[in-house]
């Protein structure tokens, strides 16, 4: 027998209209006292102000810490935690992007086991649970409601760096996509981007084997059963939703797809794991300073574009649920027509199209090719083999805007 499947969702979630409102009632089963972790501008929102008396209303003591930054500043969640320790929290709520998320993660992290950031930097650093995290997205995109990774910028880093562990799962993730339906276009077309690159290049992962070890040693261990499941639903959700939700955002059944397709990519990605496209963004981000799904998102078309070769069977089923008409057409058609509705959607929502574009200096290309094949984590997961020299003409395709020479 040789099927193989490893899943870490969380241990509960909840989707659907409305859902924000029994925050509270899942809050009191697991503690008394929230720290909740926020950004300024969702704080002065009905919305958050509802979510808290919710949570107030169904006993639990409540400290907001409303200063979350984007891209989770290092000091600023030793800043938080010591604001928040005397309060004693037993438990962390975070509420908003992925930043408040993976905040609520850092917090919750030092909190229980102390040190700094830094001595968790990597997988597995982690050495026990940590105070039950409760994840309310109100943006979708990064699924980080369902992952086991926290990013953050360490400023004595050029680049971004990443703590992943199964301990830091939400115990619950609360997914109302009403909380997303003032999302202003830009943001919404970043994030389902981003969201659709988790799942793309999840399902694509390269397939890692049945080492009864894999999943103990590692944190992103390659496609399975249960990961393109979740995959493939988010692809069909994304493909099908993304675009109308950029162009209404009044669209609640758009939002709810939409939705529900980053918390599907965030259950396949969190075991799965992302690919090239995900180390190149580190370096380019940290040099454009641009917003990690945007970038993501501008390389995904020159990706599987490299990647196709070993990826056709893969393709091809992105290409069914993304919707496109495939009746009578081969594999390899399969294939290319996926390429094409990825691009095109991007397109059509105001996804950046080449490097140059996004901003990265063209003297910056070779320096961005070594930083990427150095991410191990993620270039190991890529479905074909990609070196330096392989790296840096695929970035200079993505540069010039030649998706075609990608494939070389």
């Amino acid at each position: 027998m040789s099927l193989f499947a490893a899943l870490r969702p969380p241990k509960e979630i909840l989707f659907g209209k409305g859902q924000s409102s029994v925050a509270g009632q899942v809050a009191a089963r697991h503690g008394s006292r929230a720290l909740i972790c926020t950004d300024a501008r969702f704080a002065g929102t009905q919305a958050f102000a509802s979510i808290v008396e919710g949570i107030k209303s169904a006993g639990v003591a409540v400290h907001v810490h409303d200063g979350v930054e984007p891209d989770v500043p290092y000091d600023s969640v030793a800043a938080c935690v010591e604001a928040a320790r005397s309060f004693a929290p037993d438990m962390v709520i975070g509420i908003g992007g992925g930043s408040c998320l993976d905040m609520a993660k850092c917090a919750s992290l030092l909190l229980s086991h102390g040190g700094a950031l830094r001595d968790y930097y990597g997988e597995f650093k982690v050495p026990s649970p940590i105070l039950p995290v409760i994840a309310i997205p109100t943006t979708a995109g990064t699924g980080s409601e369902a992952t086991p990774v926290a990013v953050i910028s360490d400023s004595s880093r050029t680049l971004k760096v990443g703590i992943s562990s199964p301990y830091l799962i939400p115990v619950a993730a609360i997914c109302d996509p009403d909380l997303t339906m003032t999302c202003p276009p830009l943001l919404t077309a970043i994030a389902g981007a981003d969201a659709l690159t988790h799942a793309i290049e999840a399902f694509t992962a390269a397939r890692r084997g049945a080492d009864p070890e894999l999943a103990l040693k590692h944190v992103f261990i390659g496609k399975s059963v249960l990961s393109d499941h979740f995959a493939l639903l988010a692809i069909k959700l994304l493909g099908r939703s993304l675009e109308r939700a950029c162009k209404n955002g009044a669209d609640e059944d758009a939002r709810a797809d939409v939705m529900m397709g980053a918390l599907a990519a965030g259950c396949a990605f969190g075991t799965a794991g992302t690919a090239a496209a995900h180390a190149i963004q580190y370096p380019v981000g940290a040099v454009t300073h641009t917003a990690h799904g945007l970038g993501v998102a501008t390389m995904l078309p020159y990706v599987m574009t490299y990647n196709r070769p070993a990826s056709l069977e893969e393709m091809a089923q992105v290409a069914e649920a993304l919707g496109v008409e495939t009746a009578g057409l081969s594999t390899e058609a399969k294939a290319d027509a996926a390429i094409a509705e990825v691009t095109r959607l991007f397109a059509a929502i105001g996804i950046t199209p080449t490097l140059a574009k996004l901003g990265l200096p063209e003297d910056k290309l070779d320096w961005t090719a070594e930083q990427a094949v150095g991410i191990e984590r993620l270039i190991k997961n890529n479905p074909r083999p990609i070196d330096l020299a392989a790296m840096k003409r695929l970035l200079r395709a993505a540069y010039d805007g030649d998706v075609g020479a990608s494939a070389l």
